[in-house]
């Protein structure tokens, strides 16, 4: 299903179901969004294997957003079911916008529409996480009527091998 709609004096914006053609411009989109600049200490990666994943196992639920036959913005979205629990939460995992379509209202169109796939495939709540320091993405998703804003510590650990400087053995232990 596509939804489009034009406001006076705007191009048309289409919402609709992302298709296999449109996995290598939804990749390149998440490149220049999803930088170390974004996340330093992005603790999930963003990589072709990442969308593809969620398109072969998700993809009602991976949207695109399209204005004049180009995409400018997707969501990627997926449920979760635990077990002894009678709630099905919806998890948006990634939602990315081209930085020239940003104030055009597009990741607001393209969550209200996940938000209706999920209400319809049985999601009770839905969640999303953001870097703590990500102010704009905070003050969007509040706008949409997120709420419990709750901080987590991720930690990083780099694993890059370090050259050592060769160092004097010294006699004693502490110096």
């Amino acid at each position: 299903m596509t939804i489009c709609d034009q406001t006076p004096g705007n191009k048309a914006l289409c919402i609709r179901e992302m298709n296999v053609d449109d996995l290598a411009e939804v990749f390149h989109i998440g490149e220049v969004v999803f930088t170390a600049e974004y996340s330093p200490s992005l603790y999930r990666t963003w990589d072709e294997y990442e969308v593809i994943s969620m398109f072969n196992s998700d993809s009602e639920l991976c949207l695109v957003a399209e204005r004049d036959g180009r995409t400018v913005g997707f969501a990627l979205g997926t449920t979760v079911e635990k077990q002894h629990s009678a709630w099905k939460y919806g998890y948006l995992v990634w939602l990315g916008v081209c930085p020239g379509a940003q104030k055009l209202r597009v990741g607001e169109r393209l969550f209200k529409e996940m938000k209706r796939r999920m209400r319809a495939q049985g999601v009770r709540m839905i969640i999303v996480d953001t870097d703590a320091d990500n102010q704009a993405g905070i003050r969007f998703f509040t706008k949409l009527g997120f709420g419990n804003i709750q901080e987590h510590v991720y930690m990083t650990l780099n694993l890059s091998p370090r050259r050592k400087k060769r160092k004097k053995p010294k006699n004693d232990f502490c110096s």
